[in-house]
Order: C-alpha cells, then structure tokens, then sequence
C-alpha cells in the first residue's frame, strides 16, 4: 500500500482499501501523537507475528490486546470517534498515548 493514494468516503469516516472500508484515524488527533500511536501499533503487529511463530500463546494474546489498544487510541475500534465529543475524543487518545509511553514510544524530539 505504501505510494499509493487512500482512499477515503465521501464524509471521511472510511478509508477504502481493496476495495473494503475500514474505520478511518481520528482526523483529531495531532500528527505528532498519531506518529506515537502509529509506531506502537506496528510494533505490537510485528509482535504478533514474532509470538505466532514462536508459538507464544500467552504472548499473542498480549500482542493483540496491544493492537487493539492502539486502533482504539487511533479511533479505529471502539466508539465512533464522530460520535464522540471532542474532550472524549482527546481522553481516548491520550490514554492511548500513555500506555505506548510506559512500553517506550515517546514522542520523537
């Protein structure tokens, strides 16, 4: 997918892929967090696949939870990010922000 333009619906909720909709990023959230969010979401997806292979059941299972959390964090999963109000929006990220913190995704300088 890298290089290529997304696709996203009419009102921006969306994005198209493959000709599938997901769940688009909170637009919200500073670029500088979602980087953060972003970077902790690909770790814990290579974390899956690591633990999968090494047949790591106990940590999949932590792997995913982490993916989970970070898509929520992202607005990807969870409450609608536009069904929330802004001040929840901004509660849901930065808690997400503090998880990816305490495990080393600090915000670059």
């Amino acid at each position: 997918m890298a290089g290529r333009p997304v696709e996203h619906t009419d009102d921006g909720r969306y994005v198209v892929i493959d000709g599938r909709r997901w769940r688009a990023t909170d637009p919200a959230i500073p670029e500088g967090d979602a980087a953060v969010l972003r970077r902790w979401l690909m770790a814990a997806r290579r974390d899956v696949g690591t633990t999968k292979r090494a047949a790591d059941g106990d940590g999949e299972s932590a792997a995913r939870a982490r993916v989970h959390a970070a898509k929520t964090a992202l607005g990807e999963r969870g409450p609608a990010w536009w069904d929330q109000t802004d001040e929840e929006r901004r509660a849901r990220w930065t808690e997400g922000l503090r998880h990816a913190e305490q495990e080393g995704f600090a915000p670059r300088p």
